[in-house]
Formats: C-alpha cells, sequence, structure tokens
C-alpha cells in the first residue's frame, strides 16, 4: 500500500489551516488544473464529521467521480477523510496540525491502494504514487499561500 508524507510550515494559525483544510472551496481551487469540483454532499464552505462530498475532475484524461467522508475530526488537530466510492480500491488520508513557534507545522498523509492487483500495484510504481504525490502537494501549497496571505 503506497505512503505519501508531506509536511509544510505554514506561517498562519493553527485554527486557520485546518478549517482552510476542510475548505470545499479552498479545495477545488487548489485542483483547477484537473478542474475538480464538487458535485454531491457538500459542495461548498466547511466540511465537517460524518459528512461527505462527491468530487468530479479529469484525471489521465478521464473524467472520474469519487466520494469521501470524514470520518473522524477534532478540531483544529486533525482530521481523516475516507473513500467511499471512486477509482482507487480504498484510501486513508490523514491531515494533522501542529502549533509551533513560526505557526502551524501540517502534514499530510495519504495512504492508498490501487485497484486490479498486480497492474495497480505495476501502476504505482510506474506512475500514480508519483503522480498522487504532486498532487497533494500542489494543493498544500495553495493551502500554505492562502493562510499566509491572511497574515
Amino acid at each position: 500500500m503506497p505512503r505519501i508524507e508531506r509536511e509544510f510550515l505554514i506561517r498562519a494559525p493553527i485554527e486557520v489551516c485546518f478549517d482552510l483544510a476542510r475548505s470545499i472551496d479552498i479545495h477545488m481551487d487548489s485542483t483547477a488544473q484537473t478542474r475538480e469540483r464538487a458535485v454531491g454532499g457538500r459542495t461548498s464552505g466547511l466540511i465537517e464529521l460524518g459528512e461527505s462530498v462527491t468530487w468530479e475532475a479529469v484525471h489521465f484524461g478521464i473524467r472520474q467521480r469519487l466520494t469521501a467522508r470524514i470520518t473522524e475530526m477534532e478540531r483544529p488537530f486533525r482530521f481523516v477523510d475516507e473513500m467511499v466510492s471512486g477509482a482507487f480500491h480504498s484510501f486513508y488520508h490523514v491531515h494533522e496540525f501542529y502549533e509551533v513557534e513560526e505557526g502551524t507545522r501540517m502534514v499530510d498523509i495519504f495512504e492508498y491502494r490501487s485497484p486490479y492487483g498486480w497492474l495497480g500495484v505495476l501502476a504505482d510504481r510506474l506512475f500514480l504514487t508519483a503522480y498522487m504525490d504532486r498532487f497533494l502537494t500542489q494543493r498544500n501549497l495553495h493551502i500554505k499561500r492562502v493562510a499566509e496571505a491572511k497574515e
């Protein structure tokens, strides 16, 4: 099971970073390259514990839908979203926030399983893990820019 883990130092309060990370609107802004948009469940504002969102986006030239639900939340330190349905076999996405002297340390941990058995494992090694790493990094850098612009 591939695991992508990234840390970002954000010069902004923890509450700001936490709310930006769970903002549907910020997510759509940060994923404009894939034309990602919320089409079901919570479609704007801040997603809460127990809520789900269905995303529609174009990845690898294919329009896809994915539904994720917030399964854990401890404001403003941590929340988890898990795939309910979509292109992956499964995913578990942890967002953690730590108050530090400079502002907030945001930790993003994404674990997933690809479908299609050994073909999925091959896709992970050849391109999918790198693609997901770039996708998540771009999203988190957008959160950092917006949070730091607020300060």
